[in-house]
């Protein structure tokens, strides 16, 4: 499938029973597992700069929802804390929420007057700070060279500039029949076409954001990743295959065109640490200040993190719920949206069966950058 993911890639729109802001309990977790990196690395920029008058700083993927104003109140009151402890006046925030044009920036600033209500609410003095959107892809340029002292991305990067090359035959016939990501059936080139966009998007993105960030500015990134070398065995492909078994379903009951399946592949890649790390060192730009792992359940609303799984099905239910709030918008430009009630009830029973037997997690990244001088 020839996807243009700047236009279909964004999550289900409004406060519905579906969207995105209503299910995104998993995105918001994985910000605060990554606060105290976050907050830790906000506060060294500051020092290293100075005590600047003013920072800028840029949320890339912002999306919209709760989780959207999350990473600006953890910089806000990092700063705070530390301007606080040491009698400084705190700088001026200019806050850049970034995210593809198909974004619902339209809920996003209406929540703002909200946000800024919460914060009068906590009665501290805060600096001004301002917000502004950004639209525009983070695999090409967003700001003017030298302009940011600090950027955020929080559950993006794991999805790619575009599906992969390399993914239909000479004669342009899918390949990766069957499948819609990585999976065990995937032919060496899947695997390989993937691996190679991944290496060219990071690089790119590291490479932009070098020229926009300021010497001894940083950037703190989070994303999906794998706890195994081989993308055969990543926890992210177990996900996505059961999505791919429920409408391969579909196929054998005459509901989908076995071709509709053959050719939709996702434009996602969840990388191990060493080919983050790889990518970090042979693009240059930046240096590692902190890299950290981290694990959650499938389930947002599981805090357990043994095996045992309380109820499967009320959790299969719960991350179907997660997973259609990210990708209906892709599956409906290409299946049609008639089938997705059903599709995602047949999601949710195939990921309650897996749920029985195994309880995979999400594995997690959080890395913090230091642009070289």
């Amino acid at each position: 499938m020839k996807v243009e993911v700047d236009q279909i890639l964004h999550m289900i729109e409004g406060l519905g029973e579906t969207s995105y802001a209503t299910n995104s309990t998993l995105q918001a977790k994985a910000i605060h597992k990554a606060k105290s990196v976050v907050q830790e690395t906000i506060c060294e920029v500051y020092y290293t700069l100075r005590h600047t008058e003013s920072l800028a700083i840029a949320d890339l993927g912002c999306s919209s929802g709760p989780t959207t104003f999350m990473a600006i109140s953890e910089i806000m009151d990092a700063i705070y804390k530390v301007c606080n402890k040491l009698s400084y006046q705190p700088p001026e925030l200019m806050f850049f929420l970034n995210d593809l044009p198909g974004n619902d920036f339209n809920t996003v600033f209406r929540s703002l007057t909200k946000y800024k209500k919460k914060v009068e609410e906590k009665g501290r003095k805060y600096a001004s700070y301002y917000v502004v959107g950004a639209p525009g892809s983070f695999y090409g340029r967003l700001f003017p060279k030298d302009s940011l002292h600090f950027m955020h991305s929080s559950y993006s990067l794991h999805f790619l500039s575009q599906v992969p090359r390399g993914l239909e035959d000479d004669f342009g016939a899918p390949i990766n029949k069957g499948n819609i990501y990585i999976d065990d059936t995937s032919p060496s080139i899947v695997i390989k076409s993937y691996v190679e966009q991944f290496e060219r998007d990071f690089s790119t993105f590291l490479k932009l954001r070098s020229k926009e960030i300021v010497c001894g500015g940083q950037i703190v990134i989070t994303f999906l990743g794998r706890s195994n070398l081989s993308p055969l065995r990543g926890e992210m492909s177990y996900l996505w295959g059961l999505l791919a078994k429920a409408l391969n379903s579909f196929v054998s009951d005459g509901v989908v065109e076995k071709e509709k399946v053959d050719t939709f592949d996702l434009p996602f890649y969840a990388p191990a640490m060493e080919e983050v790390k790889k990518v970090v060192q042979n693009e240059g730009s930046f240096e590692f200040y902190q890299a950290q792992a981290f694990e959650l359940n499938w389930d947002p609303f599981d805090d357990r993190m043994d095996d045992f799984v309380a109820d499967n099905f009320l959790s299969g239910k719960n991350v179907a719920k997660t997973i259609r709030a990210v990708v209906e918008p892709m599956l409906t430009n290409h299946f049609g949206g008639e089938i997705m009630d059903a599709l995602f009830s047949k999601y949710a029973m195939n990921v309650a069966q897996h749920l029985k037997k195994q309880k995979t997690k999400y594995v997690n990244f959080t890395l913090a950058l230091k642009r070289k001088e």
